[in-house]
């Protein structure tokens, strides 16, 4: 009998909730994360933070920086592990260059979004991003609250 694909959503490790409200998220890509073996049992225990990340596209290749994996005292014990260090992703050659020619661009940047299960895998969800202005955080706050809201009135309402 074959195997049905279940239809929830991959489990989230780590996500970056101040991309959204720092950025204008345009496009996303799903990468490959290089890891160690000492990052991954610390990613299964849940120690990945995802704040201040971004990434860096240089000579045709893409680079995590600022993600903070902390290490395992049990799992690490052997090696010399370093939070901080910078990770390489996996992309395809063609959304390595949409990424490099887009970050060059004034205002684009790429920052990471979150660290998901994709069956045994770890994936990184990036995004192209543009800065907001002050008044865009205020109005898009706004937005939100308003949202909330009108679902609120639509909930008493039924």
């Amino acid at each position: 009998m074959a195997k049905k694909k279940s239809a929830l959503p991959e489990p989230t490790i780590a996500r970056n909730k101040r991309a959204s409200h720092d950025y204008h998220l345009e496009s996303r890509f799903e990468a490959g994360l290089v890891l160690f073996g000492w990052e991954l049992k610390s990613i299964r225990a849940g120690k990945a933070q995802l704040t201040d990340s971004y990434v860096l596209v240089r000579d045709g290749e893409a680079f995590l920086l600022g993600a903070n994996i902390t290490p395992l005292d049990t799992a690490s014990t052997h090696v010399v592990a370093e939070p901080k260090r910078t990770r390489k992703l996996l992309l395809h050659a063609k959304e390595l260059a949409d990424l490099y020619m887009s970050t060059q661009q004034k205002g684009y940047t790429c920052v990471a979004l979150r660290l998901c299960w994709k069956g045994k895998h770890v994936k990184c969800e990036i995004a192209l991003a543009k800065g907001k202005q002050m008044h865009d955080k205020r109005e898009s706050t706004k937005d939100k609250d308003w949202a909330r809201q009108k679902e609120r009135l639509m909930k008493r309402a039924s």
